[in-house]
């Protein structure tokens, strides 16, 4: 039912709602949204806007277009240190494997991690969140994964969620302890995983700081046996689960992922067909990091072509972390998604707004039609397909973040 006033009316406007349908980008050329309190209540032409409907607020879109906010659904944006020393290694010749056995890798940020105090944390991990921001992210999953004791795990997840409040962020956290072996556990792999299971995953769940559990199942970090050990415990505790899967190898993480149910498998590089198969059954949604494809120099591509085939969701996410990954711009991977990908444009766009809603587990986001919260980006483009095409530009011109309206630009 359509309110008698709407807080806000956007008009002359070109809405992309990003729903399925005939139409590219489900486009309405000449459009306008009407948004009450933090929800979308009414889409259409502007030459259908109820005329017995009064708006508080109007504001032109001088001809821009709108789309969902975006949504980062793969990041490990909040760390301590920089791991530039690791990226002129690899220029070497040193494979990332190697860094990570030399005690490199994901270990020379849990070092940094640890030291660091939570405000230090936030000092350095807010302006990653920032420069996402004013890109239009409206949504972000942000994983731990660098402390791999419980203190520092639970104080990454709560500078997260601190940091998401203070920009005007919506921050979705994923506890992923199971990331990689810490130094006071090498060679016990299972111990550690006993310690995630029995303490880790508890404690996050006990303080709610927690919104889903992610793994880390592959050669240099934990088996598929353990990470469903760790999937069992997050089922106790009733959070949803995710994994890192077949990103260097193929150890059948697709099927396990779909197997457990889990929102999403990320990376997926070398998965095979059944497991992409097992995955369209499951609703597991693909999340592509073309980023750490990049940085890493890899060549076995996603087997995007099979994910079409069989109509797997694909979304696209920065995975910004400090050492395969360093970015912060969910737009220059929608041009890697479309260029080493081979996504289309359309696609790669859905998989930052619909399809990464979907990842997250989120039905209330991601499109543009009644119902919906009301993240909304306007952009200074003459088509969507810029925002895949263009290359270290940003036409954001104005957020509205759950009604609110942010940074718009007259």
């Amino acid at each position: 039912m359509i309110p008698a006033t709407f807080d806000l009316l956007l008009l002359d406007a070109h809405v992309a709602t990003m729903r399925a349908g005939g139409v590219p980008y489900g486009a309405i050329p000449d459009g306008a949204v009407g948004i009450k309190g933090g929800t979308i209540v009414w889409v259409g032409r502007a030459s259908d806007v109820p005329r017995d409907v009064k708006a508080y607020r109007t504001l032109q879109c001088d001809g821009r277009w709108l789309t969902p906010g975006l949504i980062d659904c793969h990041t490990h944006l909040v760390y301590a240190g920089n791991r530039a020393g690791e990226f002129e290694q690899r220029q070497d010749g040193v494979t990332y494997a190697d860094i990570s056995r030399q005690g490199g890798g994901i270990n020379a940020t849990v070092r940094a991690t640890r030291a660091a105090t939570a405000a230090d944390l936030a000092q350095q991990s807010r302006p990653r969140l920032d420069a996402l921001a004013a890109e239009g992210v409206t949504t972000i999953e942000i994983k731990s994964g660098y402390g791999q004791e419980t203190a520092t795990e639970l104080k990454q997840l709560d500078v997260a969620r601190a940091i998401g409040r203070q920009l005007g962020v919506d921050v979705r956290t994923t506890l992923l302890a199971a990331h990689a072996l810490p130094p006071e556990f090498m060679g016990r792999g299972d111990d550690y995983i006993d310690y995630v299971c029995r303490e880790m995953i508890p404690a996050v769940a006990q303080a709610g700081i927690a919104d889903a559990v992610d793994a880390y199942c592959e050669t240099i970090a934990f088996t598929p046996e353990q990470t469903q050990r760790v999937f069992a415990a997050a089922r106790v505790h009733r959070l949803p689960v995710k994994l890192h899967a077949d990103q260097l190898s193929d150890t059948g993480g697709a099927a396990l992922a779909a197997a457990a149910g889990a929102l999403s498998a990320d990376h997926l590089e070398f998965s095979n067909a059944q497991g992409v198969a097992a995955m369209a059954r499951a609703g597991t949604v693909a999340v592509l990091l073309p980023g750490a494809f990049y940085v890493l120099r890899e060549t076995q591509l996603p087997p995007i072509a099979v994910l079409r085939e069989k109509r797997v969701a694909m979304a696209v996410a920065t995975d910004c972390n400090p050492g395969t990954s360093p970015t912060t711009s969910l737009l220059l991977m929608l041009n890697m998604a479309c260029t080493l990908f081979r996504m289309t444009p359309q696609e790669a766009l859905a998989g930052a707004t619909v399809h990464a809603a979907r990842a997250l587990g989120l039905d209330d986001r991601g499109t543009l039609h009644a119902g919906q919260r009301a993240d909304i980006v306007a952009w200074d483009i003459a088509e969507p397909a810029e925002l895949a095409y263009r290359i270290g530009a940003n036409p954001c011109a104005g957020v509205i973040r759950a009604g609110r309206v942010d940074g718009w630009e007259a």
